[in-house]
This record gives structure tokens, C-alpha cells and sequence, in this order.
């Protein structure tokens, strides 16, 4: 049985597409927050229920079955997330990250991991054994105060240089600023350097509903306002905006 249109998980798609609808998208993507687990019922029946405008990243484990996978894609779901933040997961071992590669490589998918950037230099050795397209969250949370020509941040964009399959999200600005809100202009020059470094692997969102964000809700106008910023031709805004998330979800 369907939950009704009264039920807080429709209330809650609801408010997620009327969102997008209002920023004026015709299309989303649904990330299976962490804070939700592997529980991946919401997301898949958001996904049913978005009329085909929308696809989604899973969270799984090693006793994911492939009859479920295959459910999951039906639905629409195109990758997993990988979490390595060590303040919000446990340390899993890389061994289980590998055989969930493994299962969803026959589908097509890819593989979103979070990290932060004090833990990228022991994570290459194993983001290069990933046999799949990579998406890394929020630019490998960088630390802006550091400025962007900290070798922290270029470690992050050589992975990048070196390795064609990995792409990124420039979201965010509201968690990495220093500054702040209202503009976030501290996070501008690391966003607009992988933009227009690696413009065909570069996505965009709003982290809508910012799970675990403490200090402040965003403004979603201002979110937007964000994006010619980063990306400051008509040709890079479409392929941020239009072209890549189409080739990755879509296509």
C-alpha cells in the first residue's frame, strides 16, 4: 500500500519537488543522506513517485542482493555513497567497499564518496582501485582559511588531473565558509577553479534538506546566486548544470 498524500513522507517529497520547481530545475537528484542509514525505502519511493525526473544514490551494504540492486535501478537509482567522514560513520573496511563495487559495476552505476580533506592522501590508493566513475561531495571538503593554492586542495585537484573517472560536486559553500553567510565568498575560488579546470566532470546541488547543519538554514536564492560565480560563461553554467548531470544520471 502507497502512503497516502498526508503521510510525512509524501509531505516531505512534496516540499523536496516543489523546491525544485521553484528554483526552476526540471530535474533532481535524491542522495541518500546518512543519517537515514541503509534503509533505502524513502528515497526509492520519492524516486517512483517524481515521474521520471529525478534519479538516486543509494546507501548499501555487503548483503545487498543483486534482485535488490536491480530493483533499485528500475526506480531509478544510479550509484552508492561511500562515507568516510570519521566524526559520522564508523571505520568500515575498504575490503567491503570493494565487493559493493563489484556488485554494482554490472549496472552501470557510480560510486559518491564524502571524505574530508585531512584524510585524501590515505584514501588514493583505494579511490584508484574503484572500478567505476567516482563523484567526490562538496570538492573533498576543503579548508578554505587554508586559501586555494594550499597543497591540501591541489592534492585534491591532481587526483583529479590524474584520473579522468573522477568527477566532483561544487557544493556546499554554506558548510565550508568561514566567512559565512550571506555571499560564502571565501569557498568562490575553489569551486571556480575545478569548474573551469574539469568543466565536463563537475555537478551542482543544494544539499536540500542539510542534514547535521547546525550554525545556520541557507538561503536558497542566495545558493543559486552562487552558481554564475563559479561558473562565469554561458557554456560552463550549461555544462554544470545541464550536460553533466544528464551524461551521468540520464544518459
Amino acid at each position: 500500500m502507497r502512503p497516502s498524500a498526508n503521510t510525512p513522507l509524501r509531505r516531505a517529497e512534496g516540499k523536496l519537488f516543489a523546491l525544485r520547481d521553484f528554483l526552476g530545475f526540471e530535474r533532481n537528484v535524491i542522495v541518500q543522506a546518512t543519517c537515514h542509514g541503509k534503509d533505502n525505502r524513502a528515497l526509492v519511493d520519492a524516486l517512483v513517485h517524481a515521474d521520471g525526473k529525478a534519479r538516486g544514490i543509494a546507501s548499501v551494504g555487503p548483503a545487498v542482493t543483486h534482485d535488490e540492486l536491480k530493483s533499485m535501478d528500475e526506480a531509478g537509482v544510479r550509484g552508492v555513497r561511500f562515507n568516510f567522514v570519521k566524526r559520522l560513520v564508523d571505520s568500515t573496511p575498504k575490503d567491503v567497499f570493494l565487493g559493493i563495487a563489484d556488485k554494482i559495476a554490472r549496472l552501470g552505476w557510480h560510486i559518491v564518496v564524502y571524505f574530508e580533506a585531512q584524510d585524501l592522501e590515505g584514501l588514493i590508493p583505494f579511490l584508484r582501485q574503484l572500478p567505476a566513475i567516482i563523484v567526490v561531495d562538496h570538492m573533498g571538503r576543503p579548508d578554505v582559511s587554508k586559501g586555494v593554492d594550499h597543497p591540501d586542495f591541489g592534492r585534491f585537484v591532481d587526483l583529479m588531473a590524474d584520473n579522468a573517472n573522477i568527477w566532483c560536486k561544487v557544493t556546499c559553500p554554506e558548510r565550508l565558509s568561514v566567512a559565512g553567510p550571506p555571499l560564502y565568498n571565501d569557498v568562490v575560488p575553489f569551486a571556480r577553479r575545478l569548474v573551469e579546470k574539469f568543466p565536463d566532470r563537475v555537478l551542482w546541488g543544494t544539499d536540500w534538506p542539510h542534514p547535521n547543519m547546525t550554525t545556520h538554514m541557507p538561503d536558497y536564492g542566495r545558493l543559486v546566486d552562487f552558481i554564475p560565480k563559479i561558473a562565469t560563461s554561458e557554456e560552463a553554467r550549461k555544462a554544470l548544470l545541464i550536460d553533466n548531470p544528464m551524461k551521468l544520471y540520464w544518459a
